[in-house]
């Protein structure tokens, strides 16, 4: 038997992997929700609140790739159980911090945890299932996985009105254990070896400072104004050079901490750029999204989460399905099908208006929600199938990276384009405007009218009131056009699609990730 072969319960391992990246791709949404109560509870300056989030996705980023070598040093079982573990007693850290140092500090140590669980789950569920089955394997895990940030906002808005943000962290303590408990009883390598290669101390720092440096430009690029301040901008040479000099490194020495030669499988390329464009879209999209929600609908934290739920809810109820059918049509159709949907959604987020009702905010959601099924089960099952065994571990940890940076990309271009192009709408709006037309005189006297005798001053008041409908409407333009740069982008995805590799005469596509 080999190394990286894994017995046990097809169920308990099942369960293992999917309680575990419920947890942990749950706590990422639920955080956000939350950031608000927990700057208002240590009396934190606003700008200085995000590092809740930035230290945990720094320690991410740096310990995904990492991934298939723990896997291959400590073994599925016992590196999986420990990261499990150590995500569990870091929530209980943060669940208790006294100030934002030490959230922050609690939070990386999760990170490290967590950058673990998904890559690792993934690769556990294709190492356990047969290939006849990884298009099930890789449906049961996305449910996992896209399950926590469906439930994230809601449970995050939930606790903190019954509660305080400290159950947000709380909660995971018996998801954790339960998963750990499920993982250490079913998972089985017989016959495995802790791996003998030589430590990549190297290639290991260069990683570590490369990734963080650039998540931490990609996280706080847009709040430092980017390059205009000399922090961000030294960091980004660092990040160019240390990731630079790491992919050199990786391709020359012989025992690599993160084995970049898997590239040289052409599905697995291709697969892995639609996930890096997925990321970005998917994030992307959701954040502009979410924000339009916020600042021009004006809904809460909690209806916007209850929003999503209802318009998402469908994947939970597509993708086992889509893993159980899939494998009777040809996974690239699939993919396509997937993007010109996901595609479709974001053209409709970018005609959007300020008065749209329930039912147009939820069309959109639903229609991405029904594609990215499409997208998510097959992609993985064609990037990871057609490799070795004993690759699907680095390969999984590297995937697992695209899709996070892309994210990570998109939301930073996203939030300071929008910014910008809002800016550049107020400014032309503004231009249109001709304080003595007709029309401008009889919308200025008209509000003047309906605040006279509720204010001191109603003609200050009725400017102010023009001013801010032209701010609303600039945004608006803005969201639209950010929408539509968007779904121009996302489409240039199929190109990737035309690069997988055909099935083999003979052998059954399966569907997955």
């Amino acid at each position: 038997m080999k190394s990286d072969a894994i017995t046990g319960s097809k169920a308990g391992i099942t369960i293992a992997a999917m309680a575990a990246a419920l947890m942990s791709v749950l706590d990422i949404s639920i955080v956000n929700v939350a950031l608000n109560d927990i700057r208002a509870s240590f009396g934190t300056p606003l700008d200085q609140i995000a590092w809740v989030s930035t230290g945990y996705m720094m320690a991410n980023v740096v310990v995904i790739p990492m991934t298939g070598w723990l896997q291959r040093r400590f073994g599925f079982r016992r590196y999986f159980t420990f990261s499990i573990l150590m995500f569990t007693a870091a929530s209980v850290l943060c669940g208790l911090a006294w100030n934002l140092p030490s959230l922050v500090a609690f939070r990386v140590l999760q990170g490290i945890g967590g950058g673990a669980i998904i890559p690792t789950s993934q690769a556990i569920l294709f190492a356990r299932y047969p290939r006849e089955e990884h298009g099930m394997a890789g449906a049961l895990f996305g449910l996992g996985a896209v399950t926590g940030p469906l439930l994230g906002p809601t449970v995050g808005g939930l606790l903190i009105d019954a509660a305080s943000w400290h159950w947000i962290f709380l909660i995971n303590v018996p998801i954790g254990l339960f998963a750990a408990f499920m993982a250490w009883r079913n998972i089985e390598q017989k016959d495995f070896e802790s791996s003998t290669e030589r430590v990549d101390r190297y290639g290991i720092a260069l990683l570590a400072v490369g990734m963080a440096a650039l998540q931490y430009v990609l996280e706080e690029g847009n709040r430092h104004d980017w390059f205009d301040s000399q922090e961000i901008t030294a960091l980004a040479v660092i990040a160019g050079v240390a990731l630079i000099t790491f992919i050199v490194h990786e391709l020359e020495t012989p025992s690599p901490v993160v084995d970049l030669r898997v590239f040289a499988n052409r599905s697995y390329a291709a697969a892995t750029g639609i996930n890096l464009m997925v990321g970005t879209s998917l994030f992307s999209g959701t954040f502009l999204f979410s924000l339009f929600l916020g600042s021009v609908a004006h809904y809460s934290a909690l209806d916007i989460g209850l929003l999503f739920l209802k318009g998402s809810v469908i994947q939970i109820l597509l993708m086992p399905l889509v893993g159980r059918f899939g494998s009777k049509i040809d996974g690239r159709i699939l993919v396509a099908l997937g993007i010109v949907g996901v595609s479709m959604s974001l053209w409709t987020n970018g005609h959007l208006a300020t008065n749209a009702d329930e039912a147009a905010l939820i069309t959109p959601i639903f229609i991405r929600s029904c594609s990215l099924g499409l997208v998510f089960v097959p992609l993985s099952v064609i990037a990871l199938s057609d490799l070795k065994p004993e690759q699907r571990g680095n390969a999984a940890g590297l995937y697992s990276l695209t899709r996070e940076l892309g994210g990570s990309i998109g939301t930073a271009w996203m939030s300071s384009s929008l910014s910008r192009t809002t800016q550049l709408n107020v400014t032309t709006l503004t231009s249109k405007v001709d304080v003595y037309s007709q029309q401008t005189a009889e919308q200025l006297a008209a509000l003047q009218g309906s605040l006279a005798g509720r204010v001191t001053n109603p003609t200050g008041a009725a400017y102010g009131i023009l001013n801010m409908k032209i701010t609303a409407q600039a945004m608006v333009r803005a969201f639209n056009a950010n929408f539509m740069v968007l779904t121009a982008l996302f489409l240039c995805t199929l190109f990737f699609v035309l690069m997988l590799k055909k099935p083999a005469r003979g052998v059954k596509v399966e569907g997955a990730h």
